[in-house]
């Protein structure tokens, strides 16, 4: 374990401690934080305080950092829609609202759960014990195929052609605002300082990302678009399409304000994969039927 120790500017004062900690410590979220102070890894002028404790000119803080918790991955028989299956790799149509890997807070219910089910534990060890057989990776809220190693030899073509950027990714989504023509955003993504659970166009300690869209129908309010992906960063279409001020409808981080709810999450489909088959060099390519939530929304816009 480690501790951080801060003391408040009066600039600080009146905010909630767990957000003042998330906001200055990187890469651990916001509930992860309010969980550890809720266990009494916090003290405040040397008394335990509560995640909802509002900040003081002066304040020290000691906030404590626990040791990781080994952990490895444990198999659920949790259903998968499999599109495609052989003794290297299978392609999987995720639904909305799964997680891919396990994480703090999410260590059962994902994806890979699913997998070391389903594989009886025959998947690529490249990631580590939490995302074994996980190539690419697509958000909670984001439906559609992804492509799952089962051996490392598998996972090592698949990844380079990833790189190489000949892995075929097309996404289908619907934004808000009328797009009259196609573009192409080449605009590189890194992590936003003033929110370290975002990304944004950046050019500071940023990779190069490039979307490709297209119309495939307006409805005034919103567009119906088709993305393709010439790299793969994380949240791209979402951070790219905002840029353009035709955000994802239904997504609460880089959407308005006021979000629709009903989609519960971003409306955005990773419809297509192609790709060649890691031992037979054959080129494969899978397309996903729209979910059911996508075409129900397609249908109330149109109206």
């Amino acid at each position: 374990m480690y501790q951080l120790e801060f003391l408040i500017d009066a600039d600080k004062q009146g905010i909630r401690v767990d957000k003042f900690l998330s906001e200055n410590i990187n890469d651990i979220s916001r509930s992860t934080i309010a969980n550890m102070i809720e266990e009494g890894n916090l003290l405040i002028n040397d008394s335990v305080q509560t995640k909802k404790y509002k900040l003081k000119a002066n304040d020290n803080l000691v906030f404590t950092i626990p040791d990781p918790v080994e952990y490895e991955a444990q198999a659920e028989n949790i259903p998968l829609d499999i599109v495609y299956e052989d003794d290297d790799l299978l392609a999987v149509n995720k639904e909305k609202g799964m997680v891919v890997h396990p994480a703090p807070g999410n260590y059962s219910g994902t994806l890979v759960n699913a997998l070391l089910y389903h594989c009886k534990g025959s998947l690529s060890g490249i990631n580590g014990v939490l995302r074994p057989g996980i190539v690419h990776r697509i958000d909670k809220n984001t439906s559609g195929l992804l492509i799952v190693a089962k051996n490392d030899f598998a996972h090592n073509k698949l990844a380079l052609q990833i790189k190489e950027h000949s892995f075929k990714r097309e996404y289908q989504a619907v934004v808000y605002g009328n797009i009259k023509e196609n573009g192409t955003v080449n605009a590189p993504i890194g992590r936003s300082k003033k929110d370290r659970k975002k990304m944004c166009i950046t050019y500071e300690n940023s990779k190069d990302a490039v979307t490709n869209y297209e119309v495939i129908e307006n409805f005034g309010e919103f567009s119906h678009i088709k993305c393709i992906l010439e790299t793969g960063r994380t949240h791209q279409i979402r951070v790219h399409m905002a840029s353009l001020g035709h955000p994802v409808a239904g997504d609460d981080v880089y959407g308005p304000k006021k979000v629709i709810t009903k989609l519960n999450g971003q409306c955005l489909h990773a419809k297509v994969i192609g790709f060649v088959h890691p031992r037979t060099e054959e080129y494969l390519e899978f397309n996903s039927e729209l979910p059911e939530y996508f075409k129900k929304f397609l249908v109330e816009i149109k109206r």
